[in-house]
């Protein structure tokens, strides 16, 4: 699963816009009052203006090993996030290693960083490195329906995880992080997770989707 385009919501986009583009270095595709894009990679980062939205948790693949890299240069701009007094967080099952911070709408974001998925071009860290969109948060009252939908009409697969509290779905170039709202809040600061509406364009198994999640826990998909 490869993501080549998220679009998400915020009621922010000045902020945003210069917390990514001026604060982090983040190339800004396109840009006007009530949107912008930024380039991850391979994948685009939509901000659509939205009045009330609710956060969002999303991950940004980084070169193999480099994750302490990006810890120095993250704190040069924000906070890292902490799990206990940890900044760097290992997830040996994955076989990968993150870093967490908030932008300006306090969407948990990460750069994740596995053990075999990208060699880096350099030892400098910078936005440029950001390798694409890895992970996006989806958060329901209802796993079990969720993954068949996505099972059924994309063929996707559980990689991590149960149909109670939190299923990852996907493979490890790209994931769907589906967890209970009612059961679950977001790692690692225990923020309350939401349906927060997004949109996402994918390619799987040499076929392109489409995938609407709305904030009243419905889900849509369609071939592209």
């Amino acid at each position: 699963m490869k993501i080549s385009k998220l679009s998400i919501y915020s009621n922010k986009i000045k902020a945003q816009l210069k917390f990514y583009r001026d604060d982090l270095g983040f190339e800004i595709l396109n840009y006007d009052e009530k949107s912008f894009e930024i380039k991850c990679g391979y994948s685009v980062l939509r901000f659509e203006y939205r009045e009330n939205p609710t956060p969002y948790h999303i991950a940004f693949h980084i070169p193999d090993n480099q994750e302490k890299y990006a810890l120095q240069w993250i704190e040069n701009k924000t906070n890292a996030l902490k799990n206990n007094n940890d900044k760097i967080i290992d997830f040996s099952n994955w076989q990968a290693k993150s870093v967490y911070f908030y932008d300006e709408d306090e969407n948990i974001m990460e750069f994740i960083s596995r053990n075999d998925f990208s060699k880096p071009k350099s030892a400098l860290f910078s936005a440029d490195s950001i390798v694409g969109i890895a992970e996006i948060g989806l958060a329901t009252e209802d796993i079990p329906s969720n993954f068949e939908k996505m099972k059924q009409e994309c063929k996707l697969e559980k990689f991590d995880g149960n149909f109670e509290h939190f299923c990852a779905v996907g493979e490890p170039s790209g994931l769907i992080i589906t967890i209970n709202k009612n059961k679950k809040d977001w790692f690692p600061t225990s923020d309350k997770a939401y349906s927060s509406a997004f949109e996402l364009e994918f390619s799987h198994q040499s076929k392109n989707y489409l995938l609407k999640f709305s904030s009243n826990d419905r889900l849509n998909i369609s071939q592209l």
